[in-house]
């Protein structure tokens, strides 16, 4: 089965590097041009909009979902295909893991370092076996990949984590991936 959902986990501010909003306009362009449904968390601001913004400027399908707490302070995005207000951020996680095929995770905060490591925990517990892609936009990511690394190194995890987590430091590079997946997504 191919690959026909991404989950994008990303901050709902656009941080100080502006290559961080360009590559997120980039991978947003890339998933439309390719019939990839974005499912994110379903806010207007910061390099979540964008990704959406830039989904469906280029015709695609964009997903949110977020939680009611969150719906008005991160001001959610009234354009999207489809916008799912639930509960809790729990709810969400679950959602969002639920509607994805895989997911890329861009620069962004706490709330971003808990979906990513969510589900990389998900993944070791076998509770979902889904690929994720970290965008390392500029090193943004480094010292963390490095920290995982030695806790692999330091015999803490069951599996080595390079077998579900692929790094990349360009949008493009995840078009080399996704034409080894078929991807099965109709427009």
């Amino acid at each position: 089965m191919g690959i026909k959902s991404l989950a994008v986990f990303c901050g709902s501010k656009e941080g100080r590097d502006p290559l961080f909003t360009a590559h997120t306009a980039e991978l947003g362009a890339i998933m439309a041009a390719r019939g990839l449904t974005l499912v994110y968390g379903g806010g207007n601001v910061g390099l979540m909009g964008t990704i959406a913004n830039a989904v469906l400027a280029g015709g695609g399908t964009a997903i949110g979902v977020i939680p009611q707490l969150l719906a008005d302070r991160e001001r959610s995005h009234k354009g999207l295909t489809q916008l799912e207000i639930v509960g809790d951020m729990h709810t969400r996680k679950r959602k969002m893991y639920e509607l994805c095929d895989a997911a890329v995770i861009l620069p962004g905060g706490y709330g971003t370092l808990d979906e990513f490591f969510e589900m990389i925990t998900w993944n070791n517990l076998a509770i979902h076996d889904k690929v994720l892609f970290v965008l390392n936009t500029n090193d943004y990511y480094t010292h963390l990949l490095m920290h995982i690394r030695k806790m692999y190194e330091e015999g803490f995890l069951y599996e080595d984590p390079w077998e579900k987590i692929i790094v990349i430091k360009e949008p493009g590079e995840l078009e080399q991936y996704l034409e080894k997946m078929p991807v099965e997504a109709e427009r």
